[in-house]
């Protein structure tokens, strides 16, 4: 079986696959033990080395964690992340320390500040005594070894973060509907790139509500779309082996879109964009 492609990992010098197992599908539900682990084992077995979860995704830390321990020898090399949405340290060290357990690790590859959404997010994130202090301390002391923050809502508040917080990723929307729309492809990418920050792309399906047959719209053009953007991956949750096979296959060849190809799938998108963008919210204008 070939190998994925991989791409750097922001400015840290450790590549990663160019496609990862997102924390939506299967994972994020309950009581699925069975189904959840022959998805992770699916994406293990063809290579896919980064492992997204988080708190907030229903059983899917769970799920990792019984499959981690009784498939160690899938465990080498894999790149497993999670995250926190609480805005204080407090909070923040508690999650992780049940995360940690829960996953049955001693270390996470990469912890996020989980959805930052508005001006007070900020505030209380990056305030004496806010989470930002307990990821840098996680970091600090090996806990974990590289921090980030995601967001899908506003996209100057994720450009906030990644301008202001001393983060090694961002985890943001990358699909047709972000290069119509404008705001996280446009100023939230640049401004990781600027600094050396990985960017992995999310939302890259819509949860499947992007996919149009009759349109010639299916994954393999949405995730090709994504990894023509300069990110370090995309991220795809999945409910089957053969959705991961699927997700393995253009992780083995990427084909990028020209710019030509991308212009007719951004025009196919262009009358339904602001719509189809389920997952935004509306901008807060009070001041940082």
């Amino acid at each position: 079986m070939a190998q994925l492609n991989t791409r750097p990992f922001g400015k840290i010098g450790r590549e990663v696959t160019v496609v990862g197992l997102g924390g939506e599908g299967i994972l994020r539900t309950y009581n699925e033990v069975a189904r959840a682990a022959q998805v992770i084992e699916e994406a293990a077995l063809q290579g896919i080395g980064y492992f997204d979860t988080a708190p907030a995704y229903s059983g899917s830390e769970s799920y990792y964690g019984a499959f981690w321990r009784s498939h160690q020898e899938l465990r080498g090399g894999i790149f497993q992340t999670s995250k926190s949405a609480a805005r204080d340290a407090r909070g923040a060290r508690a999650d992780l320390d049940r995360t940690l357990k829960t996953l049955g690790l001693d270390h996470l590859d990469l912890w996020q500040i989980h959805d930052v959404r508005t001006r007070q997010d900020l505030r209380e994130i990056k305030s004496p005594g806010g989470a930002l202090e307990a990821f840098i301390e996680a970091k600090e002391t090996n806990l974990v070894k590289l921090i980030g923050v995601t967001g899908h809502h506003d996209p100057s508040i994720v450009t906030y973060a990644v301008e202001n917080w001393p983060v090694d990723s961002v985890l943001m929307p990358v699909n047709p509907l972000e290069g119509v729309i404008g705001g996280f492809l446009d100023s939230t990418l640049p401004a990781a790139k600027e600094r050396g920050i990985a960017v992995v792309g999310m939302k890259v399906l819509g949860a499947s509500h992007y996919l149009n047959p009759q349109a010639g719209i299916g994954p393999d053009l949405l995730l090709r779309y994504a990894l023509s953007q300069e990110i370090s991956l995309a991220v795809v949750g999945c409910s089957t082996p053969e959705e991961v096979g699927l997700l393995a296959i253009v992780g083995r060849d990427p084909e990028p879109l020209s710019s030509e190809e991308q212009e007719r799938l951004l025009a196919l998108f262009r009358p339904y964009a602001r719509r189809l963008a389920f997952y935004r919210g509306v901008s807060r204008s009070s001041s940082i």
